[in-house]
C-alpha cells in the first residue's frame, strides 16, 4: 500500500472536510468507513425518488457566514425551514413554543396574556433551587406546556423519568412571543438538493476511499500507512476502554414506504406521550418539497445504548463527563493523532460546528 500523509478514520463530516482541505493544499489521504457508504450519520439513500435520511432528520442551519458560504459551493441548497408539529393525544402543536402554540393551550392572542399564564404558573410551583430536569424545566415554562410538550417526550428520549434526570441536561426552554413556526433562529437554513451524500462525495474527490474496513483492524495490517491519523470513531475504543466505556443514547429506525403522496403534511411530527412509543415521525420526502407519487416515513425509537450498537447522543452526566476529560488528556498526549468529529470527541455537534472545527483544526496546523 502507498504512504500517506494523513489516514483520515470515517468518512463523516469532520473526516471528509478535513479531506477537503488537506488534499487542496497538495497533501495525499486515504480515508478508511467501517460502513457501507460514506456520510457517516448525514448519508441519505434514494429510496423511491427520495432522499432518505438515514439516520435521521439533519437540517442544516447556521449563524456562520464562512461556514454557510463554504457548503454552497459543494452544493446548492434549497429553502427549507424546520417547522415541526407536536401531537399530545389527539392535540396538534406547532413547534417552538411560540404565540401559535400558546393561543392553541389557552384560547389567547397577545403575547402579554400568554406571559402573564405563565409567569402564574411557574409562581404557583414555588419551585427554589430546581433539583432535577423536571423542576427545572416547570420553573422555565410552567406546568401546561411541561406536561403536554416536553415531559413524555423528554422521558422517552432518555428512557428515565424526568424526576430522575439531573437539571442540568435542560438549561433552557425558548419561549418565543410571537408567531413564528421557524424552530431555529440562524439566518442561513436549508437542505442540500439531491441530498448529503453528493455533498459528501464532493468532499472526498481527490481522496482515496476504503469502505468496509475496520480502523483497528486496518492499523495492525498496515503500521506506518501514514505521517498522521485523524480519528472519529468512539473516544474510548481508540484506548481499548483502558478507562472504561462512554454512555449514549442509541436510536432505532423503522423505514418504510407508503402508496400515498402526503402521509402527514409535514416533514417532522413529534410525539409527545410517553405511551407513544416512537418520539417523531419523519416524512423525507417534505425536505426537499417532494411531489413523487408514493411517500417514504421513518419513525425513531429512542434505546438504552449498549456496546456494538450505533452511539447518537453522548450522555453528558457528571460521570460521563469526567470519563471524558481522561480521555480527552489521554488524545492530547497522542502527538500524531488528530481527534475530531462528534465520537472522537464525546461531544454533540449540529453538522455547522462540525465543519467550523474542521476548519479551524486545519488552520491551526
Amino acid at each position: 500500500m502507498k504512504h500517506y500523509d494523513y489516514l483520515i478514520v470515517g468518512a463523516g463530516l469532520f473526516g471528509s472536510v478535513f479531506a477537503h482541505e488537506m488534499t487542496k493544499k497538495g497533501a495525499s489521504c486515504l480515508v478508511i468507513e467501517k460502513r457501507n457508504h460514506v456520510g457517516g450519520n448525514i448519508y441519505t439513500e434514494d429510496i423511491e425518488g427520495i432522499n432518505v435520511h438515514k439516520y435521521g432528520a439533519h437540517i442544516f442551519h447556521t449563524s456562520d457566514k464562512e461556514v454557510w458560504d463554504y457548503v454552497n459551493t459543494l452544493a446548492e441548497f434549497n429553502h427549507y425551514i424546520n417547522s415541526p408539529v407536536a401531537v399530545y393525544k389527539n392535540e396538534l402543536y406547532n413547534l417552538p413554543f411560540n404565540m401559535n402554540t400558546f393561543s392553541k393551550l389557552w384560547g389567547i392572542r397577545t403575547p402579554q396574556e400568554a406571559k402573564d399564564i405563565i409567569a402564574a404558573q411557574i409562581a404557583d410551583l414555588n419551585i427554589g433551587e430546581p433539583q432535577n430536569l423536571e423542576e427545572q424545566a416547570l420553573s422555565l415554562v410552567g406546568r401546561d406546556v411541561y406536561e403536554k410538550l416536553v415531559k413524555g417526550y423528554t422521558e422517552k428520549q432518555w428512557g428515565r423519568d424526568c424526576k430522575e434526570l439531573p437539571s442540568f441536561i435542560i438549561k433552557r426552554l425558548p419561549l418565543r412571543f410571537i408567531y413564528d413556526n421557524n424552530y431555529f433562529n440562524d439566518p442561513y437554513q436549508g437542505i442540500p438538493k439531491g441530498g448529503y451524500t453528493n455533498l459528501i462525495i464532493k468532499l472526498l474527490e481527490g481522496s482515496d476511499v476504503l469502505l468496509n474496513t475496520d480502523y483497528f483492524a486496518f492499523r495492525q495490517e498496515h503500521p506506518g500507512v501514514a505521517d498522521k491519523t485523524v480519528y472519529t470513531g468512539p473516544l474510548d475504543a481508540y484506548f481499548d476502554y483502558r478507562l472504561g466505556i462512554l454512555q449514549y443514547r442509541t436510536v432505532r429506525f423503522e423505514t418504510e414506504v407508503l402508496p400515498t403522496d402526503n402521509y402527514q403534511g409535514n416533514a417532522v411530527v413529534n410525539y409527545t406521550e410517553r405511551e407513544v412509543p416512537y418520539t417523531r415521525i419523519i416524512e423525507h420526502k417534505h425536505f426537499e418539497f417532494g411531489t413523487q407519487p408514493s411517500t417514504v416515513i421513518s419513525r425513531e425509537y429512542p434505546e438504552e445504548w449498549k456496546p456494538g450498537m450505533e452511539p447518537y447522543y453522548p450522555i453528558n452526566d457528571e460521570e460521563n463527563e469526567s470519563l471524558a476529560a481522561q480521555y480527552r488528556a489521554l488524545a492530547e498526549a497522542e502527538p500524531d493523532t488528530i481527534f475530531g468529529g462528534r465520537l472522537g470527541t464525546y461531544r454533540y455537534y449540529d453538522m455547522d460546528k462540525v465543519i467550523r472545527l474542521a476548519l479551524d483544526t486545519v488552520k491551526e496546523m
